[in-house]
């Protein structure tokens, strides 16, 4: 017999009614035995344990919910390199033909002689679920639905235990539709920061490196997350595939009535693409022409319109900022603005004064403070300091920068401070110069983009999703050579996304992108249509060159500051007109076309709103 894997502080937390038991926690050690060529998994508590000199110490767990199931025989079997996925379920299959031996749960079998102790045969699971919700906990699933107890990793150890489980039998990838949200906290950690701090300190340290190391390690962890979703849709039933589609899709359908030797899809026909006109920036005196004599805003989507074609003057910034990020209802007069405007910042006043007022010992018992505060010091430092609005030892524009972020930790304590909220923060302040003005726009601006900070990180998978599912549609051949080199998930535009281009353009022409993005038009989403636009440029030198996987990502890393805006807001456009006015084509899985003159449609990509005749007219202009 001997001990393939054994780890000391694996805890069952007791869930028992029995009064004697509830809220237990039992300590023990768990192993992987092999008896005989069979793969034995034991647990004993820690009294009934032997030779625990023993013990394996791992490092952070950072495993996640994976979920292992048997497949049946004849399903094909992956390679342990397509096995890394975090958010998939594997099945088992045992490497060897097993000898069936009775587990044991507390009785019968091999006598054991805590109630909280069992021994299983590998070839007695059915499947094995791990959850990193709190610690990381795992639960067995024997083939004939015998319960054991969920076991929890206090000490880390899950990654050592299923890479031993790993050497002992085959894992194969079946459904599962849980969502991972761990991996891409840590892509996100690893990505903003190239230091050696713990996962959990990470997320709050540097997200500014733009180093190919940290590129590099955050495209493992994202790929790894995204792989799973690619392998789960292979292996949907067909008619389950259709329906996810259409979610993400809606104009996209698959036709799935039984038609022998032929599969009907739709296909899109793209189209040319339009040419566009922008024009120019918005004056102070063509912003006056839009209020009324009592200041209320007329006309709001001829408004919108000419800021979206030209942008502002930075003379017009100051107030037209307000209203666009919604501190300024557009309908409100001069007199509602004046009360608005005191009621804000008596709101604001009393929020700094929480933080200001907080004494040296209460902060000692306030780590979360403390964090924040600490984090807002180091990146205020940091930030944007060859603007001269920024720029010197004691500037007064640093001493606001960190106001405003250490009042929006009370605003909203639950998030608090991220890295990253510094660069969204600067350029508004920039052009409020003023304190409570700035607060509340750059509330309003963070409601926009809250999910992307938050430590789910939902936002930021969901637009990377979304922005290969647009790519995809726009430049298939584009999107397979990607693909092919591993990066058809674009994990590279992960700090396009995460800050809105703040650290690939120059501060001016940030301020031009996001005034256009927030007039809402063509669509929603226009940021990704941005990405979109960069990459389009970008795609014939990484096709011409060959650029593989590394390469990918140093190119787009080096685009920082490189990247001209004017083109990027016309390409942007264009392609959002492409969009809007192509046609579906219904074709057989072989290319021929059945329908080659259907109706014009739209389709509706993921919560991208397309331009209607009211925001952005159909004709180019």
């Amino acid at each position: 017999m001997a001990v393939l894997y054994e780890h000391e502080g694996v805890f069952i937390h007791s869930s028992s009614e029995d009064s004697e038991d509830q809220g237990l926690l039992v300590s023990g050690f768990l192993r992987i035995i092999d008896k005989d060529g069979e793969a034995i998994v034991d647990y004993k508590p820690l009294e009934d344990a032997v030779d625990p000199t023993n013990m394996l110490c791992a490092g952070k767990d950072s495993s996640s919910v994976v979920e292992w199931t048997q497949c049946p025989p004849e399903k094909p079997h992956r390679t342990v390199d397509q096995q890394q996925s975090c958010e998939t379920e594997w099945d088992m299959v045992n490497t060897i033909s097993f000898r069936r031996k009775p587990y044991t749960n507390g009785e019968g079998g091999q006598k054991n002689t805590n109630k909280w102790a069992f021994s299983i045969s590998a070839v007695d699971l059915k499947s094995i679920t791990v959850s990193a919700e709190g610690w990381t906990h795992v639960t067995f699933h024997l083939k004939d639905d015998t319960a054991l107890p969920t076991i929890h990793f206090h000490q880390g150890g899950s990654e050592g235990f299923m890479e031993c489980l790993r050497k002992c039998v085959h894992l194969s990838k079946s459904v599962l539709s849980t969502s991972n949200s761990s991996t891409l906290s840590q892509s996100f950690e690893n990505l903003l920061d190239d230091t050696n701090y713990g996962l959990v300190q990470k997320l709050k340290k540097d997200p500014y490196t733009t180093t190919l190391g940290g590129f590099s390690k955050v495209t493992n962890y994202i790929y790894d997350a995204f792989r799973g979703s690619d392998l789960e849709y292979r292996q949907r039933p067909p008619e389950e595939m259709a329906d996810l589609l259409g979610e993400v899709i809606p104009g996209l359908e698959i036709n799935q009535q039984e038609e022998p030797g032929f599969e009907v899809i739709t296909r899109v026909d793209l189209g040319p693409r339009p040419v566009v006109r922008r024009r120019e920036p918005l004056t102070v005196e063509g912003w006056l022409k839009y209020q009324d004599p009592e200041g209320r805003m007329r006309n709001v989507p001829d408004l919108k319109k000419n800021i979206f074609k030209g942008g502002l003057c930075h003379a017009a910034r100051k107030e037209a900022w307000k209203f666009l990020l919604g501190f300024f209802p557009w309908e409100s007069t001069y007199e509602e603005r004046k009360v608005l405007q005191k009621r804000k910042t008596d709101e604001y006043f009393r929020m700094k004064l929480q933080w200001r007022s907080v004494s040296e010992e209460q902060e000692r018992r306030n780590s979360k403070l403390r964090d924040y505060k600490s984090l807002i010091e180091k990146d205020v430092n940091r930030t944007d300091r060859n603007n001269k609005y920024y720029e010197g030892l004691d500037n007064p524009g640093l001493i606001l920068l960190h106001d405003i972020l250490m009042t929006y930790c009370m605003y909203d304590f639950d998030l608090g401070y991220v890295q990253g909220m510094s660069d969204l923060l600067s350029p508004i302040l920039f052009v409020m110069e003023s304190e409570v003005d700035a607060f509340w726009c750059f509330v309003s601006f963070m409601d926009q983009l809250h999910d992307n900070f938050e430590e789910q990180m939902q936002g930021m998978k969901t637009q990377l999703i979304q922005l290969s599912t647009l790519l995809r549609l726009l430049d298939l051949a584009f999107w397979n050579y990607l693909e092919s080199q591993d990066s058809g998930y674009l994990y590279f535009c992960f700090r396009w996304l995460l800050i809105r281009f703040k650290r690939e353009l120059h501060f001016p022409d940030v301020l031009r992108l996001w005034e256009v993005m927030w007039t809402g038009l063509p669509c929603q989403n226009f940021h990704l249509l941005v990405c979109c636009a960069i990459l389009d440029s970008e795609k014939q030198k990484i096709m011409d060159r060959h650029y593989g996987f590394n390469e990918i990502l140093k190119h787009i890393n080096e685009l920082s500051m490189k990247l001209d805006i004017e083109e990027i807001l016309h390409k942007s456009e264009s392609i959002c007109l492409q969009i809007k006015n192509c046609k579906v084509r219904v074709c057989l899985q072989a290319g021929v076309d059945v329908h080659s003159s259907s109706p014009s449609v739209t389709p509706v990509l993921p919560n991208c709103c397309l331009a209607t005749s009211s925001h952005l007219p159909l004709t180019p202009q």
